[in-house]
Order: C-alpha cells, then sequence, then structure tokens
C-alpha cells in the first residue's frame, strides 16, 4: 500500500512537471530576430525553459533557444501576440505575451 501511495505521487508531480512546459504558437509573417537568433517567416511553436525561449519552426521542426526575461504580470493575456519593430529588412522581436497566462517573454533586455 505504502509502495501505491509513493507511486502515485510521482506520478501526480510527472504530471505537474509536463503540464509547466506548456507551447504556445506564434505566427512570422516576415524574416524576425529574436535576440541574435533570425527567424524565418512561417508558424512557430514556443515555450519557455527556464531562462530561455525556445522557437521551433512547425515545417522543418528545427529550434533555436534564446536568452529571454520571463516577467509575470497582473492580468492574463487573452490571446497570444508579438510585440516587434522593423529593424532593417527584418522584424526585431521585442516581447511575446503567451495568451491565457500572466507570462510575458522580454527580449530587448
Amino acid at each position: 500500500m505504502k509502495s501505491l501511495s509513493m507511486l502515485v505521487g510521482i506520478l501526480a508531480l510527472a504530471t505537474i512537471s509536463f503540464a509547466s512546459t506548456k507551447s504556445y504558437t506564434i505566427s512570422l509573417t516576415h524574416p524576425a530576430k529574436a535576440g541574435s537568433q533570425s527567424l524565418t517567416a512561417g508558424d512557430y511553436k514556443v515555450k519557455v525553459d527556464g531562462p530561455n525561449a525556445v522557437f521551433t519552426d512547425l515545417r522543418t521542426s528545427k529550434s533555436v533557444s534564446v536568452p529571454v526575461k520571463v516577467e509575470t504580470t497582473e492580468k492574463k493575456f487573452k490571446v497570444t501576440s508579438v510585440d516587434s519593430t522593423l529593424d532593417g529588412a527584418a522584424e526585431r522581436i521585442n516581447s511575446i505575451q503567451l495568451g491565457g497566462s500572466t507570462t510575458k517573454l522580454d527580449f530587448a533586455y
């Protein structure tokens, strides 16, 4: 009985860890830079991995990791949105607000 309780506890912790690695989808209509990394136009899955944002191209499954400052706001964001500015021929991603959460990823720190 004791080992069954321990197994249930381990599975619960594993589920919580898995759930905390939620990913978000963004679409870039133009080439963009996040930090020092260049991203082609297209759809990306974005997830936070410690002090980094990991961008995975949904077409090629290629991933890049970019240092990011993770901020928590008071109110939840309704939708995932990208704040960017034009920097030469490419957009520069300043921040990403993650929809359904209070998390903002700041690349312009």
